[in-house]
């Protein structure tokens, strides 16, 4: 199954909704965007910050391990209804990915089909984006062009299963690795940008300090449908990241209903205070989202049923002091559906 824009697998996700349709109706209502909660400072006001020069005042010797980096998780799914998108929509193509960048996104989660043409677009389950994989490289390109100081960290993923629910990829074509190498040696912008350790193939990369990424795209981990690593594409450390929640990654996707965003609350912040205890070398991520039928990607965010959602919890979280809980020195990255100005201007201010 593939890991989906909230980490359900798309085939079990969409069997769920045939189900629900089958004794009661609810597909036809889940597949319809709900209303979202209020914006505030942690959910969906995107653009209320401007942080596109926030690495400048990083030294060249920090640890890329040690800087807080606000992430978005599924960063292009914006079309498909509430149960596929994850974020505010600012166009097609690379607007909404330059948008995120302009609010001081630095970490980025791409899901991509095989084409016709050994092409790469991008899909969240079946759904068609309306984004190829060329448009976020010459978003990326565009912005590093622009913002030289900036290092953007990439998560690929090959969405694919040719599941119920999935999507297929075009047939004849190469592989994904070979198709991604095609992108990675002829694309104008990958040529300049990818930082080349990281797209080699044959060697996991070292963790780099900032100042050997500066303007460049690092590639954490290329992972296939079912979630496993491809090759040896990205960093040493993320070479067990597999499905869900592995080794220094939190990403606990199931959240059975609004209910449970409780739960899903509890595991974003114990993986935070592990974030602060654990091994201050490596790299910790942490994906504050989740779905299900009846607690869908908007809700999870937000909040819903009564049941405060992850992105204010969070907020609340970091802004608290040592009185009240553990010390935060560093977020790691957040992964986070429909972030807020506030909460991506927090997340960066711990450096």
């Amino acid at each position: 199954m593939p890991h989906t824009a909230y980490g359900s697998p798309a085939g079990r996700r969409w069997r769920a909704l045939v189900v629900a349709a089958a004794v009661g109706g609810v597909a036809a209502i889940a597949l319809t965007p709900g209303t979202a909660l209020a914006a505030d400072p942690s959910y969906r006001t995107l653009t209320s910050t401007s942080n596109p020069d926030w690495m400048r005042a990083l030294p060249d010797s920090r640890s890329l391990a040690s800087i807080s980096i606000p992430g978005t998780h599924e960063t292009m799914a914006i079309h498909g209804g509430s149960l596929t998108e994850t974020q505010e929509n600012y166009g097609d193509s690379g607007a909404t990915l330059a948008t995120q960048l302009n609010a001081g996104i630095r970490m980025i989660d791409i899901r991509a089909r095989i084409s016709d043409g050994n092409t790469l677009v991008i899909h969240h389950g079946a759904v068609y984006q309306n984004a190829n994989f060329d448009d976020v490289l010459n978003a990326l390109g565009a912005f590093l062009d622009r913002h030289p100081s900036e290092s953007v960290v990439m998560r690929l993923k090959q969405e694919c299963t040719g599941e119920f629910g999935s999507c297929t990829d075009a047939s004849g074509q190469s592989s994904f690795q070979d198709v991604f190498d095609s992108y990675r040696d002829h694309n104008a912008a990958a040529v300049k940008h990818f930082w080349q350790k990281s797209t080699d193939r044959t060697a996991w990369a070292p963790t780099p300090a900032l100042g050997a990424i500066r303007g460049k795209i690092v590639l954490a981990v290329m992972n296939g449908p079912h979630g496993g690593p491809i090759g040896n594409y990205g960093l040493a450390q993320f070479a067990d990241w597999h499905d869900g929640t592995s080794t220094y990654i939190q990403d606990y996707y199931s959240v059975a209903n609004t209910g449970a965003i409780a739960t899903k609350r509890d595991q974003v912040r114990r993986h935070l205070d592990d974030t602060n205890s654990g091994d201050q070398s490596k790299m910790y991520v942490n994906f504050g989202s989740g779905s299900s039928l009846f607690a869908q990607p908007y809700q999870v965010a937000g909040g819903g049923g009564g049941v405060q959602g992850v992105n204010p919890f969070l907020l609340i979280y970091l802004n608290q002091g040592t009185d009240v809980h553990a010390e935060v020195h560093r977020t790691g990255m957040m992964m986070l559906d429909y972030p807020g100005g506030g909460l991506i201007s927090k997340i960066i201010s711990f450096n």
